[in-house]
């Protein structure tokens, strides 16, 4: 039985920002406001997408921030009624092919050492552990796992041209 959710990945709207939101604060101590997620809807280098499902409710959302050559994942949420359906994968998988295709050096994030889920998702995905953050997180106090994807840029280190929602 395939277990798996039928999503559509579209880039985040100001539609979106109520949803995502409230997704902010039922899955993080300390969530983002709808203030800062609506001022990375301005931001060139900030890329943010959210998982719609069959309604067109937010099943899920992630951001990516690129910097030069470097992607740094700063979100990644599901609503907790649609978690290990593959959702969070999806959304992964975009910004994985994204890197690829714009030759970044790497994609980089920073998840709770206890989320051992997550964990698991981004491992299976060419994520390795490369560190650790001491007391990173806060409610409770805990430390984060960085975690890094390094990508073959066949000996090309120019920057990336554009925005990071130029490619999404």
């Amino acid at each position: 039985m395939d277990t798996r959710m039928h999503v559509r990945i579209v880039p985040m709207n100001a539609d979106h920002l109520d949803e995502v939101a409230e997704l902010e604060r039922i899955c993080f101590s300390t969530p983002w406001s709808r203030n800062m997620l609506a001022e990375e809807l301005d931001n060139a280098l900030s890329a943010f997408l959210v998982a719609l499902d069959d309604s067109g409710r937010v099943a899920g959302y992630a951001g990516l921030q690129v910097v030069l050559d470097e992607g740094y994942i700063t979100n990644v949420a599901v609503r907790p009624d649609c978690r290990r359906q593959g959702v969070a994968g999806k959304l992964l998988q975009v910004f994985l092919d994204f890197a690829q295709g714009n030759r970044l050096a790497f994609l980089t994030l920073e998840v709770r050492a206890s989320n051992y889920d997550a964990i698991a998702l981004y491992g299976s995905r060419g994520f390795r552990s490369v560190g650790r953050r001491k007391n990173y997180y806060e409610h409770p106090r805990e430390d984060a796992i960085i975690m890094t994807r390094e990508f073959d840029t066949d000996g090309i280190t120019d920057a990336v041209a554009g925005t990071a929602a130029d490619g999404l």
